[in-house]
């Protein structure tokens, strides 16, 4: 049951940093490449704000978020804002220029050593259903469920969250409706870097501040999103607990030789029967 518990924080992870990428995606068409390297850039704001300058785990959390917050504001002003509606998904390059500029910038700020992040609660193992399992990973995966049902909600009951989807299905009607997508952008890019900020605090003690840790997070939060379905927030807590599932039995039982192997094997078979993903669906219109 240990590896269980280990699989699904995990996997707790992928889904968050999913849920980060699906915010975008669903308001702006864009998927942000730098999104991952943001949420690592918030496990060093969270590092050096509560390590080095000791403050307190309530003040670290809106802080981080601030700032990653501020971070994806500039990113959308200048990697993605000039090329939207050209039609020739540049923003594809820009948003991976900007996760190699944060990186770069990680490093020489940080250093290549990985940095520990300190979870700010109880940090004795407990025993439940016979395995045993951290404060912050329980923390970790009732997060990620939380932040799941709770933008599904967001998506479907609130003005916002109607314009995104209304945006993500037809931009220029949309915005013929009155929609102000360029605003529905910038709010929706910090929506996420804020998520991204405020969730480093407990995504920081399982990952550490690793100044290329984005290069790993988004190859899985992509897995995530392609076998749950891309915009379906439901769908990105099904992939990303799957992922961390499959990754931790297969690292346990095959060897860390044959997990990648396994999580694209599920990944082409799950793509070759529901090419949408298992929660994704088409839309159909009258023409």
């Amino acid at each position: 049951m240990t590896i269980i518990w280990s699989g699904l924080a995990l996997g707790a992870i992928y889904t968050i940093i999913a849920l980060q990428y699906n915010i975008v995606f669903v308001a702006s068409g864009v998927f942000n490449f730098a999104q991952a390297q943001i949420a690592v850039t918030g496990t060093f704001f969270v590092y050096f704000l509560a390590t080095t300058a000791h403050i307190p785990a309530a003040a670290v959390v809106v802080l981080s978020a601030l700032g990653c917050a501020a971070l994806a504001v500039i990113e959308e002003f200048f990697a993605v804002r000039p090329l939207q509606g050209r039609g020739y998904h540049g923003e594809l390059v820009t948003t991976l220029g900007a996760a190699v500029v944060l990186e770069g910038a990680a490093l020489v700020l940080w250093g290549p050593n990985p940095e520990p992040v300190q979870f700010p609660g109880p940090q004795a193992p407990q025993t439940i259903l016979g395995g045993r399992v951290l404060p912050f990973q329980l923390v970790l995966i009732a997060l990620s469920i939380i932040i799941a049902l709770g933008l599904r909600v967001a998506m479907r009951r609130t003005m916002f969250g109607v314009a995104a989807l209304a945006t993500a299905e037809n931009r220029s009607a949309a915005m013929l409706r009155g929609v102000n997508t360029r605003l529905l952008s910038v709010l929706f890019f910090a929506c996420a870097g804020a998520l991204a900020g405020a969730t480093a605090i407990v995504i920081g003690p399982q990952t550490f501040a690793l100044y290329d840790g984005g290069n790993s997070l988004v190859l899985l939060a992509f897995l995530a999103l392609a076998i749950g379905g891309f915009g379906s927030q439901i769908g990105a807590l099904v992939g990303g607990l799957a992922a961390g599932l499959i990754q931790s039995l297969s690292l346990r039982y095959l060897g860390t030789n044959y997990a990648t192997l396994v999580l694209f094997g599920v990944l082409l078979t799950v793509l070759l029967l529901r090419p949408r993903g298992l929660f994704g669906t088409t839309a159909v219109r009258n023409v």
